[in-house]
């Protein structure tokens, strides 16, 4: 399997990534998963029952946790994990970085019900989205004080800390090289594969990797790649529908971009259906225009905020800049108090799809006179690079790990969200986000979520570009690997069919 070098590995932690989710679930618990249509699943393993109950206008949560789960230190999981996962993502002590407080800071307490085995969670309202916060959990000392819960997983694993089929015997934090074996210790049905292997490669090294028969699956990203793939002996395609949204980030810290002006400008002039066509292309797939970071076309309630606020007006881009003092040089480059309207693009390894939507994007911005520039940088850079804000124009892919669209306006909107990249946002939307966030009735949620995203889509921090398919080429033998949309295979049902 094709693998990534990770920062932090703690996926509670702003910092984390995607790559640290999948090295987080093939070695911790997963207690909650979903459909490929968004239904919540509880895995009897760990949460043997699960009951939600209304009172008072507000919402309880009973788990029962299965009598065998435990850590691999030996440690029961009770409520006390659970516990721990609230506390630490729970706002009330700031020290602990986390990235997803809005809805865990709606629990006024998580205890034990009939034993340390039942963990009862109190909501301060409802929460319809409750089981996002719980689809896995924490080892009690993994959240014992701040220091723990930001570093005790910067660039490590901790297996006695993880519990499930899997345990991760080998990890290198240099590549991204891990080994994953059964574990002696768990308590469920036994995986179907004795080990697995992840290979810490770069996308057309991963690609490289597969066609030499050194991988057994791998992920597409472009025409070129798939169909680099698609002739290699034994290989199938499987393609379909995908929850991730790929954006251009605007940096509003940076110095020029904290101009809206000048953000607005930039996002009005970007064609967002030429670069859509340059990343789709070959991959024989059509989509409208994605209209929201946080939903999704095939889901109810969705609207195109984007075309709302986002408006392709070059010609209102130049007037924009005009009136913020921007004027036009000799060369065609704009200048302001002696700077340059100059900007970089970040790309990060040696992706070709980059290089081409980085010349689209170059072309496009030139006639309203504001400059592009690569801005190179190596893939082991990346927290550094993207969390400490040292980019102006960064195009990266986030994946929804659940339905819940409302739940994810805070890590685009929000001011003082960590893991906001464009880092925009006012005190004022925050409010809105919350307010969004506690309504308990979905259709009157989603209604609410969408009005907020476009005053958040109104600061001129991000752009949708396309939703794309997840393409995969994978050993034909292989099972449960492949595109799921929202679902997600548990650990010990991936393998090899038997023949």
């Amino acid at each position: 399997m094709p693998g990534q070098p990770i920062e932090q590995g703690n996926p509670f932690h702003a910092d984390a990534n995607l790559p640290a989710d999948r090295m987080w679930f093939w070695y911790n618990a997963a207690a909650i998963t979903y459909s490929p249509t968004g239904d919540a699943q509880y895995n009897p393993d760990y949460f043997s029952d699960v009951k939600v109950e209304f009172g008072g206008g507000n919402q309880k949560v009973t788990i029962r946790i299965n009598p065998n789960a435990t850590f691999n230190d030996g440690t029961p999981i009770d409520y006390h994990a659970i516990e721990a996962t609230w506390r630490a993502n729970s706002g009330s002590n700031s020290g602990f970085f986390s990235g997803d407080v809005i809805l865990y800071s709606r629990i006024t307490s998580v205890r034990s019900g009939k034993d340390a085995k039942e963990a009862v969670i109190d909501f301060d309202g409802v929460n319809p989205a409750w089981s996002a916060l719980f689809t896995t959990f924490l080892h009690p000392k993994a959240a014992a004080d701040a220091a723990s819960f930001n570093t005790a997983y910067l660039s490590k694993v901790q297996p006695e800390w993880g519990t499930g089929p899997y345990v991760v015997t080998t990890y290198d934090a240099r590549t991204g090289d891990a080994t994953f074996e059964r574990n002696p210790k768990w308590w469920g049905k036994k995986g179907r594969l004795d080990k697995r292997i992840a290979v810490g490669l770069t996308h057309q090294a991963s690609i490289n990797a597969f066609r030499n028969g050194e991988l057994d699956y791998v992920v597409s990203g472009s025409s070129d790649q798939l169909r680099q793939i698609s002739d290699v002996p034994g290989t199938e395609i499987r393609k379909g529908g995908s929850p991730f949204q790929y954006a251009l980030f605007l940096n509003s810290k940076a110095p020029i971009l904290s101009d809206l002006a000048v953000r607005k400008a930039v996002l009005e002039s970007v064609n967002r259906s030429q670069l859509a066509s340059i990343s789709l292309q070959g991959l024989d797939y059509q989509e409208p225009l994605p209209g929201s970071l946080v939903y999704y076309p095939f889901q109810r309630g969705y609207e195109d905020n984007v075309s709302e606020v986002i408006k392709f007006n070059p010609e209102g881009a130049k007037k924009d800049l005009d009136a913020s003092g921007w004027r036009l040089g000799s060369d065609g480059v704009r200048e302001k108090d002696g700077k340059r309207l100059e900007l970089g693009y970040t790309i990060f390894g040696d992706d070709p799809l980059q290089k081409a939507m980085l010349g689209a994007l170059t072309k496009q911005l030139e006639p309203i006179g504001v400059k592009v520039e690569a801005r190179p940088s190596s893939e082991a850079d990346y927290e550094t690079v993207i969390r400490g804000r040292q980019f102006d124009i960064f195009f990266l892919g986030n994946r929804s790990l659940d339905p819940f669209g409302a739940r994810y306006l805070d890590s685009f909107y929000g001011s003082t969200n960590k893991q906001n990249i464009s880092g925009v946002g006012t005190p004022e939307l925050d409010s809105k986000i919350e307010a969004a966030v506690e309504i308990a009735e979905l259709d009157a949620q989603v209604a609410m979520a969408n009005e907020v995203e476009r005053e958040g889509l109104a600061l001129y921090g991000v752009a949708p570009i396309y939703s794309g398919p997840s393409i995969y080429g994978v050993t034909k033998e292989l099972a449960n690997i492949g595109a799921t949309i929202f679902g997600t295979p548990l650990p010990e049902t991936i393998g090899w069919q038997k023949p």
